[in-house]
Protein backbone atom coordinates (compact mmCIF):
# COMPACT_ATOMS: atom_id res chain seq x y z
CA UNK A 1 0.00 0.00 0.00
CA UNK A 2 1.56 3.28 -1.13
CA UNK A 3 0.63 6.19 1.12
CA UNK A 4 2.79 9.10 0.00
CA UNK A 5 4.65 10.59 -2.94
CA UNK A 6 7.78 8.82 -4.16
CA UNK A 7 10.39 10.69 -2.10
CA UNK A 8 8.51 10.56 1.20
CA UNK A 9 7.40 6.98 0.54
CA UNK A 10 11.02 5.90 0.11
CA UNK A 11 11.98 7.73 3.30
CA UNK A 12 9.17 6.10 5.28
CA UNK A 13 9.93 2.61 3.97
CA UNK A 14 13.67 2.98 4.62
CA UNK A 15 13.28 4.14 8.21
CA UNK A 16 10.32 2.07 9.40
CA UNK A 17 9.92 -1.49 10.60
CA UNK A 18 7.15 -3.55 9.00
CA UNK A 19 5.20 -5.82 11.36
CA UNK A 20 2.37 -8.32 10.98
CA UNK A 21 0.18 -8.48 14.09
CA UNK A 22 -2.66 -10.87 14.97
CA UNK A 23 -6.00 -9.63 16.29
CA UNK A 24 -5.99 -9.05 20.02
CA UNK A 25 -2.36 -7.91 20.21
CA UNK A 26 -1.88 -5.01 22.63
CA UNK A 27 0.31 -2.63 20.66
CA UNK A 28 0.67 -0.10 23.41
CA UNK A 29 -0.35 0.09 27.06
CA UNK A 30 -1.53 3.20 28.86
CA UNK A 31 1.28 5.03 30.69
CA UNK A 32 3.99 3.48 28.51
CA UNK A 33 6.55 5.58 26.65
CA UNK A 34 6.12 5.83 22.88
CA UNK A 35 9.22 5.03 20.79
CA UNK A 36 7.49 4.58 17.44
CA UNK A 37 4.06 5.21 15.96
CA UNK A 38 2.12 2.71 13.83
CA UNK A 39 0.91 3.45 10.32
CA UNK A 40 -1.68 0.83 9.41
CA UNK A 41 -1.26 -0.78 5.98
CA UNK A 42 -4.01 -3.40 6.34
CA UNK A 43 -6.41 -4.49 9.05
CA UNK A 44 -7.47 -2.13 11.84
CA UNK A 45 -6.78 -1.17 15.44
CA UNK A 46 -8.83 0.35 18.21
CA UNK A 47 -7.74 3.07 20.61
CA UNK A 48 -9.05 2.74 24.17
CA UNK A 49 -9.04 5.03 27.19
CA UNK A 50 -8.57 3.23 30.52
CA UNK A 51 -9.40 4.60 33.99
CA UNK A 52 -7.69 3.83 37.30
CA UNK A 53 -10.10 0.94 37.95
CA UNK A 54 -9.26 -0.75 34.66
CA UNK A 55 -12.51 0.16 32.92
CA UNK A 56 -12.15 1.07 29.25
CA UNK A 57 -14.02 2.99 26.60
CA UNK A 58 -13.48 3.01 22.85
CA UNK A 59 -12.21 6.31 21.45
CA UNK A 60 -11.72 5.54 17.76
CA UNK A 61 -10.49 3.02 15.19
CA UNK A 62 -7.34 3.25 13.09
CA UNK A 63 -7.90 2.05 9.53
CA UNK A 64 -5.54 1.42 6.58
CA UNK A 65 -3.63 4.56 5.63
CA UNK A 66 -4.02 6.04 9.11
CA UNK A 67 -2.00 6.35 12.30
CA UNK A 68 -2.57 7.11 15.99
CA UNK A 69 -2.25 10.85 16.54
CA UNK A 70 -2.26 10.43 20.31
CA UNK A 71 0.77 8.15 20.06
CA UNK A 72 2.49 10.75 17.89
CA UNK A 73 1.79 13.59 20.33
CA UNK A 74 2.97 11.56 23.34
CA UNK A 75 6.10 10.52 21.48
CA UNK A 76 7.26 13.94 20.30
CA UNK A 77 6.72 15.39 23.78
CA UNK A 78 8.55 12.43 25.39
CA UNK A 79 5.45 11.78 27.47
CA UNK A 80 3.69 8.53 28.36
CA UNK A 81 0.73 7.33 26.35
CA UNK A 82 -2.71 8.23 27.63
CA UNK A 83 -4.39 5.49 25.59
CA UNK A 84 -4.24 1.75 24.99
CA UNK A 85 -3.82 0.52 21.42
CA UNK A 86 -5.22 -2.93 20.50
CA UNK A 87 -5.19 -4.76 17.16
CA UNK A 88 -8.85 -5.15 16.12
CA UNK A 89 -8.23 -7.52 13.19
CA UNK A 90 -5.06 -9.08 11.78
CA UNK A 91 -2.98 -6.12 10.67
CA UNK A 92 0.17 -5.13 8.84
CA UNK A 93 1.77 -1.93 10.10
CA UNK A 94 4.79 0.28 9.60
CA UNK A 95 6.41 1.30 12.89
CA UNK A 96 7.79 4.80 12.36
CA UNK A 97 10.42 6.02 14.88
CA UNK A 98 9.15 9.04 16.80
CA UNK A 99 12.32 11.03 16.02
CA UNK A 100 11.76 10.58 12.28
CA UNK A 101 8.04 11.32 12.53
CA UNK A 102 8.84 14.59 14.28
CA UNK A 103 11.63 15.48 11.84
CA UNK A 104 9.46 14.84 8.78
CA UNK A 105 6.87 17.39 9.93
CA UNK A 106 9.50 20.09 9.34
CA UNK A 107 10.97 18.60 6.16
CA UNK A 108 8.02 17.18 4.21
CA UNK A 109 4.82 19.26 3.81
CA UNK A 110 3.06 16.06 2.71
CA UNK A 111 3.84 14.39 6.05
CA UNK A 112 2.77 17.50 7.98
CA UNK A 113 -0.52 17.50 6.05
CA UNK A 114 -0.97 13.79 6.89
CA UNK A 115 -0.49 14.50 10.61
CA UNK A 116 -2.74 17.57 10.69
CA UNK A 117 -5.56 15.78 8.85
CA UNK A 118 -5.29 12.91 11.35
CA UNK A 119 -5.46 15.39 14.22
CA UNK A 120 -8.59 17.00 12.77
CA UNK A 121 -10.31 13.65 12.18
CA UNK A 122 -9.50 12.29 15.65
CA UNK A 123 -10.65 15.52 17.30
CA UNK A 124 -14.04 15.17 15.63
CA UNK A 125 -14.25 11.50 16.63
CA UNK A 126 -13.44 12.34 20.25
CA UNK A 127 -16.21 14.95 20.23
CA UNK A 128 -18.56 12.22 18.99
CA UNK A 129 -17.49 10.00 21.90
CA UNK A 130 -18.12 12.78 24.41
CA UNK A 131 -21.51 13.49 22.83
CA UNK A 132 -22.46 9.79 22.91
CA UNK A 133 -21.44 9.27 26.54
CA UNK A 134 -23.12 12.49 27.69
CA UNK A 135 -26.31 12.47 25.67
CA UNK A 136 -27.04 9.09 24.06
CA UNK A 137 -28.76 6.14 25.67
CA UNK A 138 -26.62 3.02 25.94
CA UNK A 139 -28.75 1.03 23.49
CA UNK A 140 -28.16 3.74 20.85
CA UNK A 141 -24.42 3.55 21.54
CA UNK A 142 -24.54 -0.23 21.06
CA UNK A 143 -26.24 0.18 17.68
CA UNK A 144 -23.69 2.78 16.61
CA UNK A 145 -20.76 0.57 17.65
CA UNK A 146 -22.17 -2.51 15.90
CA UNK A 147 -22.65 -0.54 12.68
CA UNK A 148 -19.09 0.81 12.88
CA UNK A 149 -17.72 -2.70 13.32
CA UNK A 150 -19.83 -4.00 10.44
CA UNK A 151 -18.30 -1.28 8.28
CA UNK A 152 -14.78 -2.19 9.32
CA UNK A 153 -15.23 -5.90 8.73
CA UNK A 154 -17.49 -5.41 5.69
CA UNK A 155 -19.89 -7.97 7.16
CA UNK A 156 -23.12 -8.03 9.16
CA UNK A 157 -21.85 -11.09 11.05
CA UNK A 158 -19.60 -9.97 13.89
CA UNK A 159 -17.51 -12.36 15.94
CA UNK A 160 -17.62 -10.51 19.22
CA UNK A 161 -18.54 -11.34 22.80
CA UNK A 162 -20.80 -9.41 25.12
CA UNK A 163 -17.77 -8.82 27.34
CA UNK A 164 -15.86 -7.20 24.47
CA UNK A 165 -18.75 -4.83 23.76
CA UNK A 166 -19.00 -3.99 27.45
CA UNK A 167 -15.30 -3.14 27.60
CA UNK A 168 -15.44 -0.92 24.53
CA UNK A 169 -18.50 0.93 25.82
CA UNK A 170 -17.27 1.26 29.40
CA UNK A 171 -20.07 -0.71 31.04
CA UNK A 172 -20.77 -4.22 32.38
CA UNK A 173 -21.41 -7.45 30.50
CA UNK A 174 -24.73 -7.94 32.30
CA UNK A 175 -26.07 -4.60 31.07
CA UNK A 176 -24.91 -5.30 27.50
CA UNK A 177 -26.45 -8.80 27.52
CA UNK A 178 -29.80 -7.44 28.71
CA UNK A 179 -29.91 -4.75 26.03
CA UNK A 180 -28.80 -7.14 23.28
CA UNK A 181 -31.60 -9.54 24.20
CA UNK A 182 -34.09 -6.68 23.95
CA UNK A 183 -32.68 -5.81 20.52
CA UNK A 184 -33.04 -9.44 19.44
CA UNK A 185 -36.70 -9.45 20.51
CA UNK A 186 -37.18 -6.40 18.30
CA UNK A 187 -35.60 -8.37 15.40
CA UNK A 188 -32.74 -5.88 15.11
CA UNK A 189 -30.04 -8.51 15.65
CA UNK A 190 -29.61 -12.27 15.95
CA UNK A 191 -27.51 -13.62 18.81
CA UNK A 192 -25.45 -16.82 18.78
CA UNK A 193 -22.36 -17.95 20.66
CA UNK A 194 -19.70 -15.22 20.41
CA UNK A 195 -21.46 -13.83 17.33
CA UNK A 196 -23.92 -11.02 16.61
CA UNK A 197 -25.67 -10.76 13.25
CA UNK A 198 -27.10 -7.40 12.25
CA UNK A 199 -30.51 -7.70 10.62
CA UNK A 200 -31.86 -5.39 7.95
CA UNK A 201 -34.10 -3.62 10.48
CA UNK A 202 -31.08 -2.27 12.40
Amino acid sequence: MKLFGTILEEEVQANSQRKTLPAGTVMMQSNSYVRSIPVVLSGSMRVMREDDDGREVLLYYIKPGESCIMSFLAGIHEDTSKVKLVVEEDSEVLMVPVAKASEWVKVYPEWADFIFKLYHKRFEELLDVINAVAFQKLDDRIVSLLKRKAGIYQSNELNITHQQLAEELGTTREVISRLLKQMEKQHMITLSRNKITLNSTL
